[in-house]
């Protein structure tokens, strides 16, 4: 059943790709159907960093129900959930991102791996209709022809780490994936000088100080910031290098898609999940600004008619 909703779409589309472009080379077939993929999910990210954003102006507000519920958490939790109603905002969003990548990721590592295991399954696990281009059936006649590599330079059926030792071709591609994994991370984590650690936060809970939920979100992302990338190396190394090579352009693509959004307008960031614009604050500045001009101009006045009477 999951062979048939998930894995063998995804494997065809991979397949479909690396049969149509010039040269037939299975990494770069990979690294268009990463992109393709990463487009396909253009929605979901705006929608997840926008809903981000809308989180974070709320924390004032949700501050103040705090203080004003005295402790209660009944009370707090009712009137937090009263102002995501009011303001339109889901807390729970920005799992629909993670609800599509799941299913890709998997089934791209199970068809892979049946791949790498057998070549043959690039002709059994495709649907019929693939088998009337041209390059499938040369591939049917000598499965020789299967390219697995990333333009002849790395065999992405092999892992970094195996039997034989290390195969530094892979391991470079399994570091600079976790690196670009880090660096997506830490794009969208807030700066504050005032943060604590969550094993600090932990250690003052212990001792009956109750820290704000807000301040353990923020502790728990900046420690996963560096616990995906170290197990994505690890685990990683472990792979065979198509997998890792699938991660390094998601996160590199991902890091390109983080920065256009993020760059773009916050008057329609804040417009799509029904929060002014803090362009209205800045218009109620502008008539302060001409005071001081109106100041000068009176005074210049004075000066004038001191000379005449000289």
């Amino acid at each position: 059943m999951f062979t048939t909703i998930i894995v063998q779409p995804i494997f065809n589309l991979l397949v479909l790709i690396y049969a149509l472009i010039p040269g037939h080379n299975f990494g770069l077939a990979i690294i268009i159907f990463t992109v393709l993929v990463r487009l396909l999910m253009w929605p979901l990210v705006k929608k997840q960093l926008n809903h981000a954003k809308a989180m974070r102006e709320l924390q004032p507000e949700i501050k103040k129900i705090k203080l004003a519920s005295k402790g209660d958490r009944q009370k707090a939790s009712a009137m937090t959930m009263a102002l995501y109603k009011e303001r339109e905002v889901n807390p729970f969003a920005s799992l629909g991102i993670v609800l599509v990548q799941l299913p890709v990721l998997i089934g791209l590592y199970i068809g892979l791996t049946k791949l790498i295991n057998d070549p043959k399954q690039i002709i059994d696990l495709s649907y019929p209709i693939l088998h009337n281009l041209s390059w499938m059936q040369a591939v049917a006649d000598d499965i020789s022809k299967f390219d697995n590599t990333l333009f002849g330079a790395v065999d992405l059926t092999r892992p970094a780490s195996g039997a034989a030792g290390l195969y530094w071709p892979a391991v470079l591609i399994v570091a600079a994936s976790a690196v670009s994994q880090f660096l997506q991370s830490r794009q969208l984590m807030p700066t504050s000088k005032d943060s604590r650690s969550l094993r600090k936060i932990l250690k003052d809970a212990g001792r009956g100080n109750s820290a704000d939920q807000q301040e353990v979100n923020a502790a728990v992302g900046r420690t996963s910031m560096f616990l995906i990338p170290a197990f994505v190396f690890i685990f990683g190394l472990q792979l065979a290098s198509a997998l890792p090579l699938y991660w390094l352009v998601s996160s590199l693509f991902a890091y390109i898609q983080q920065s256009i959004i993020l760059k773009e307008d916050a008057a329609e960031a804040d417009a799509s999940v029904g929060i002014d614009s803090p362009s209205d604050s800045e218009t109620a500045d502008k008539p302060t600004r001409k005071k001081p001009q109106n100041k000068k101009r009176a005074s210049t006045k004075p000066k004038k008619k001191r000379k005449r009477r000289k």
